[in-house]
């Protein structure tokens, strides 16, 4: 038996798309926390406290998933207000892994 979900264009039926999302967001999830362990080591490298938070750093990194949500035709809206909690967040990780390893 295969497990693999069919792909969007294959769906026929509710339960054929359900398990599509269900599978990716495994993947999604698996994607964030790697995503989190670059945070940690982030907080690890940075040399003080004072460099967790990069303005122009977070600016690019939303702006890259903008352009990258165009180029797949997904709504640019949504992504840039996922990338702005997504960054965010990665932040405030960031800080508390800061805090916890060298406060």
């Amino acid at each position: 038996m295969n497990d693999t979900p069919p792909k969007p264009e294959d769906c026929q039926t509710m339960t054929d798309v359900r398990a599509g999302v269900d599978a990716l967001d495994r993947e999604l999830v698996a994607l964030l926390a790697t995503r989190f362990g670059y945070m940690r080591a982030a907080a690890r490298i940075k040399p003080s406290r004072d460099a967790v938070r990069d303005e122009a750093r977070k600016a690019s990194v939303i702006a890259a998933a903008v352009a990258e949500a165009e180029a797949y035709g997904i709504p640019r809206d949504v992504v840039a207000d996922i990338w702005e909690r997504l960054v965010e967040g990665s932040i405030a990780y960031e800080f508390g892994e800061w805090d916890r390893t060298r406060g």
